[in-house]
């Protein structure tokens, strides 16, 4: 019997020992937005002029991105008659509020048919009170073309980087 009552006793430590110390990972979401910096690397001729700056905001946790300004910055025969953007992120922040995701961003020629493509597959950054500061997404991009003047190197890297919230 006294066997049975300590062998219970331990049972009761370990399952109480385990209580109350173990911190869960909590996942809290965050947004983004402010102005943006795109730099490209690896295009040639026309398709190596594609960087670009940008201002978005984007909702806690991602989504759809609002673009509210876009532009060049060296205007190229590709784009020559303007241009639709569109974009979407995904934003998870850690229990020690850094930041990482998936972010896109499409730039669409609205007379020529061209298509950039920006594929971020790492967002990082801080979260400061629910939103992204020091924003950084590295990724690849690609360039779909049959315009004249659009179709050399058409593929590359790219890092877009937040400049201000």
């Amino acid at each position: 019997m006294r066997k049975l009552f300590i062998l219970a006793l331990i049972a009761l430590e370990i399952a109480v020992g385990g209580c109350g110390t173990h911190t869960p990972n909590t996942t809290v979401t965050t947004s983004a937005g402010g102005n943006w910096q795109a730099i490209l690397l690896g295009g040639q001729g026309q398709s190596g002029t594609l960087d670009f700056v940008t201002a978005f905001t984007v909702g806690t946790g991602g989504g759809t991105l609002d673009i509210t300004s876009f532009s060049f910055l060296t205007a190229g025969v590709c784009f020559a008659n303007g241009e639709s953007e569109s974009g979407s992120a995904t934003l998870v922040t850690d229990s020690s509020n850094n930041v990482t995701g998936t972010m896109s961003y499409t730039v669409t020629g609205t007379s020529t048919g061209v298509t950039l493509t920006l594929d971020g597959t790492a967002v990082t950054g801080t979260s400061n009170a629910g939103k992204l500061t020091g924003g950084v997404v590295t990724g690849t991009w690609s360039l779909t073309s049959s315009a004249s003047g659009c179709t050399s190197v058409q593929a590359g890297t790219f890092t877009l980087t937040q400049t201000s919230t």
